[in-house]
């Protein structure tokens, strides 16, 4: 569908009543709405944005054009948790529409300061030729939750060398100064990071770009976000444009980082090891993280891709977001597990465990559509063994561990509405052990797998019928030991 200009940049206010009940209530009757992933009321979500902890709570925004399931004009919807586990829908944090926002309130990041949570985002702009002009701006929300946004940019232009593809700014503090990095692209069409210093978070300074060994990288960097663990520099980031590497950049846009020595503040050197993605299933985007109080590193983001089209799109609403997880580090790879508050929602445990021997195998009580679910296998001679969920007559999800080559994979090609099919129905990666350990969260519309405890993970979303709901253990060319428990998700 073609739309114009003022379709597209439509503000909710010019909504009717009408309209809105009418969204609504096709969102009401969508069979894929998830049961415990953060996901928009209606329309449109995207990146995880401002996440941070403040006044005892997490606080977590998020992209968001609610006029359509198309990239329009986005809001910061907020939301808030007290334990990462159960959110509540606060509405409307940064509504869009003023001379530095005009096009959108973009993606940008939170951090506290003088007992206000200060959210630094991009503003999209259009002069009258149509060109871009993005601003850096700043909004803060005091703790009574009321959010006022400043008149001015505090970064009001793009520095020379570089493109207007400039956003995405991640704040975080450095003894006494603040630092920013902003995805960036150089003139030359490839795609870079830069930083920015400031004293107070009003007015910043340019420091230049972030020296790495990936000069020519993709044609874009969005969404990056620098942290230390360990005494090391983490670098996340999501560079278009990269060519597919046997099973590695498989989806239309990556996400990945980058683990080395820490990241000088002074020259903007990043001595660093080789780039990682962050995820191997078909949707994940637009990471961000943020530290909780008592030191860990928690990650979320977008379960989705731009510039794809999903089943619910036609329902009115679009995406979620993922679990929360963990980071941390073994040998310069980040390993991700699900936070430890998300076992507040388990009920009704169910436990199995067989010998499969050449077969498939369903277990009393294992069965649902919104549930965590974790299986070890072991003492396996089989070629392949895994686990077939949310079947149905016709419908399947498969997991498979191949012994012969090694490698997990995850298939969706009977998994109900395709997704984006021109990108294959595959992922796959390496991993080389003895004992495969699979920790699933399956919700309506989605699946994360935590391979390992989280030295791989697939984030990918399915649409199956309602009634696929079976869950088969298998081995194939052999056997293989395996226990399973199974919680429920309220």
């Amino acid at each position: 569908m073609t739309l114009s200009r003022e379709q597209k940049y439509r503000k909710l206010n010019q909504a009717s009543a009408q309209e809105l009940d009418q969204l609504q209530q096709k969102v009401a009757h969508c069979a894929w709405r998830q049961s415990y992933h953060i996901q928009p009321p209606y329309g449109l979500l995207n990146d995880p944005n401002g996440f941070s902890f403040y006044e005892g709570e997490y606080h977590l925004f998020y992209q968001w054009f609610p006029l359509g399931t198309f990239h329009g004009m986005k809001y910061w919807y907020h939301t808030k948790s007290k334990d990462l586990a159960h959110w509540q829908n606060v509405g409307i944090g940064i509504e869009p529409g003023d001379s530095q926002d005009s096009h959108g309130a973009y993606s940008g990041s939170g951090i506290v300061k003088d007992g206000e949570l200060y959210l630094m985002y991009t503003g999209n702009t259009r002069n009258e030729a149509w060109v871009r002009l993005p601003y850096q701006n700043l909004a803060v929300m005091n703790s009574e939750g009321n959010i006022h946004k400043r008149s001015e940019p505090v970064i009001a232009s793009v520095p020379d060398g570089y493109t207007e593809h400039f956003r995405d700014p991640k704040v975080w503090r450095a003894g006494d100064d603040y630092y920013c990095v902003i995805g960036a692209q150089r003139t030359n069409e490839t795609g870079c990071a830069v930083m920015y210093k400031s004293q107070d978070l009003l007015s910043w300074s340019f420091l230049g770009e972030v020296s790495t060994q990936l000069n020519n990288f993709g044609y874009m960097w969005e969404c990056p976000d620098y942290f230390e663990l360990d005494h090391q520099g983490v670098l996340l980031f999501c560079p278009q444009g990269l060519v597919p590497e046997g099973d590695r950049y498989q989806n239309i846009y990556q996400s990945g980082y980058v683990v080395g020595k820490r990241l000088d503040v002074n020259t903007q050197m990043l001595d660093h090891g080789a780039f990682r993605e962050l995820d191997r299933g078909f949707d994940f985007y637009a990471p961000q993280t943020t530290e909780a109080p008592d030191g860990r590193r928690i990650l979320v983001a977008w379960m989705g891709l731009p510039d794809v089209s999903y089943p619910t799109d036609q329902h009115g609403w679009a995406h979620c977001l993922t679990l929360p997880r963990e980071l941390t580090l073994r040998e310069g790879k980040i390993i991700q597990r699900p936070v430890q508050e998300l076992e507040k929602r388990r009920k009704d445990e169910v436990n199995a465990e067989a010998v499969l021997h050449s077969e498939a195998k369903s277990f009393s009580g294992f069965q649902g559509s919104a549930y965590e679910l974790i299986c070890e296998f072991n003492e396996a001679d089989a070629d392949r063994f895994g686990i077939e969920f949310r079947v149905g007559s016709t419908e399947k999800t498969v997991l498979t561990y191949d012994r012969n080559i090694k490698k997990v994979i995850l298939d969706r090609s009977l998994s109900g509405q395709s997704v984006n099919s021109e990108f294959g129905s595959e992922r796959r990666c390496s991993l080389d052990a003895d004992t495969i350990k699979f920790h699933l969260f399956v919700d309506t519309s989605s699946v994360e797998i935590f391979v390992n405890d989280g030295e791989e993970v697939f984030t990918s979303r399915i649409f199956p019928s309602k009634e696929s709901t079976q869950i088969r253990f298998f081995a194939h060319g052999g056997s293989a030991a395996c226990r399973a428990s199974l919680w429920q998700i309220s």
